[in-house]
């Protein structure tokens, strides 16, 4: 590892040198493993925050209370530390900057770490494709990204904050609702193109619910994730 970030309380993101990677679509995962002194090894699948060419990746971890492999990469992990990666994994919950339809991202918690990777890539192609990400977050400290994300160029944010709101927040605290969704608009009535990641609970009611809005359940995509 060469570089490491607190992102949130719970939260880190690591940068990885990993020789041969090359670099991988935005939405991509990887697998990383850990060995232990005794010889256990543990493998846990983490999206991909970084989209770009090169030998460097970005994963960003959110610490689970029972986790056996987040507590190690969000507390203990060190830089100049080694981790064993396989990848760039997955085809299918990508983005390519050639694609010039509407984007829409739903992000549950750290589900928007490979959603990050797609605005990142749309900012870096300089694509003037429609893309708007509503990130759901329990609190503004929850936020992974926030600053960069604020500050993205081409995207529009909404926020959704389902425990505890900023000051003056006109929406009050809850869970993303079909109201919330409905309240999208897109030019001339275009259909988005879908990406919805986060966990399985979240991600099956958001897909349900924009199914019911008229959203072509083909041009919905998913990831979600859960403890092991």
């Amino acid at each position: 590892m060469v570089e490491a970030t607190r992102l949130t309380a719970t939260g880190r993101s690591l940068v990885l040198d990993v020789p041969g990677w090359g670099g991988n679509l935005a939405g991509q995962h990887a697998d990383v493993r850990l060995t232990a002194p005794d010889g256990y090894q543990a493998v846990r699948s983490y999206s991909v925050a970084s989209a770009h060419a090169g030998d460097r990746l970005e994963i960003a971890v959110d610490r689970l209370p029972d986790g056996e492999v987040s507590p190690f990469l969000v507390d203990a992990i060190e830089v100049g530390d080694q981790v064993e990666v396989r990848g760039p994994l997955g085809g299918w919950f990508v983005w390519r900057p050639e694609e010039t339809g509407p984007v829409l991202l739903i992000g549950g918690g750290s589900g928007i770490v490979p959603l990050m990777a797609m605005v990142r890539a749309h900012e870096a192609a300089g694509s003037v494709t429609p893309f708007r990400l509503v990130s759901s977050v329990r609190s503004p400290e929850d936020a992974f990204f926030a600053d960069e994300l604020r500050a993205a160029a081409g995207v529009e944010v909404t926020w959704i904050y389902t425990r505890r709101t900023p000051e003056g927040w006109s929406r009050p605290a809850g869970r993303l609702t079909a109201t919330d969704l409905g309240a999208l608009r897109w030019p001339d009535g275009e259909a988005p193109s879908v990406f919805v990641c986060g966990p399985t609970g979240f991600v099956e009611a958001v897909a349900d619910t924009l199914v019911s809005l008229g959203h072509d359940p083909a041009r919905i995509k998913t990831e979600r994730f859960g403890g092991a």
